[in-house]
């Protein structure tokens, strides 16, 4: 029973982690209407920046640790927030109103670029942070055995869930949600009723990669270190799972993706662990398959 609670525990941050990647996911999808894995790379492009910049701090310009980190929080928000909200406007944008389809070659394009530049400025290198913390918060003890998440676990799954609270306040409760709406449901309509489709475009692609650049943030900090395999798989991971919960709703999309959370945390602990990845996208196919609409995609 301790162990089944335990793992149970260990799913909360990661379901937390992948609800806040679907939920900016699904924002950006509702106006590229297409799959794009530059989602994933901005997440692992934020992670190296922030190793990139506290290495710089604590190694040569001697600050303390938490200095040094917020230096790698910040730098990390400027150059990942910068590189959105360039993709956005100068390649996605224009791509969308030419010829969508070509939104996931230019992706793939971006994604490697982004993992080539963040790779030479490291110089090939694998950095990781010192650890901080994990002191052990005890939820529940059954003599030696005791469920615990470490602070820096409950601090991340923390803010993932208010980011995604807040979300769900601007998306519904505030008069830029109901546009994003109405261009996600007819830009060339929105347009007709005064309403600027590409500013909204904008708007959503740079909100993505806010949540996108808060996320590898913070799962940089808990695992310590980032790379792009990493970002790639989270990417996908989420791209998938948003689709079986549906792009329509954000908030559908996070439920998805913490199901998923919970499901791929179980089968780590109760499963072969090397088999995990095939089941995982295994039962995303799957569940694709069941939910399959018939809807034309212009």
């Amino acid at each position: 029973m301790a162990y089944l609670l335990q793992q149970l525990a260990n799913a909360v941050p990661v379901a937390a982690l992948y609800a806040a990647l679907a939920f900016g996911y699904a924002i950006a999808f509702g106006v590229t209407k297409r799959a794009d894995i530059t989602y994933g790379a901005i997440f692992a492009f934020s992670g190296q920046i922030l190793l990139l910049f506290t290495d710089l701090g604590y190694n040569r310009l001697w600050l303390i640790l938490p200095a040094a980190l917020a230096l790698g929080a910040l730098f990390s928000v400027i150059y990942s927030m910068l590189a959105a909200i360039w993709i956005g406007r100068s390649i996605m944008l224009p791509l969308v109103r030419q010829s969508s389809n070509t939104v996931i070659v230019a992706a793939l394009g971006i994604t490697i670029v982004l993992m080539e530049t963040a790779r030479l400025a490291s110089d090939t290198k694998s950095l990781w942070l010192s650890p901080f913390l994990n002191s052990a918060v005890v939820f529940w003890s059954d003599g030696a055995f005791k469920v615990t998440l470490t602070e820096i676990q409950l601090i991340n799954t923390g803010l993932m869930c208010a980011m995604m609270a807040l979300g769900v306040v601007i998306m519904r409760g505030t008069s830029w949600g109901r546009l994003w709406r109405a261009v996600t449901d007819d830009p060339l309509a929105a347009e007709l009723c005064g309403t600027s489709a590409d500013r909204v475009f904008l708007i959503a692609y740079a909100s993505a990669g806010l949540i996108a650049t808060a996320c590898g943030i913070l799962a940089t900090f808990y695992y310590g270190t980032m790379d792009f395999g990493a970002g790639l798989m989270f990417g996908l991971k989420v791209l998938m799972v948003a689709a079986v919960g549906g792009y329509s709703d954000p908030l559908k999309s996070a439920a998805g993706a913490a199901g998923l959370g919970v499901a791929e945390t179980m089968w780590s602990a109760y499963g072969p662990y090397l088999w995990r990845d095939l089941v995982v996208f295994s039962l995303l196919v799957l569940l694709l398959v069941l939910s399959r609409r018939e809807r034309a995609i212009p």
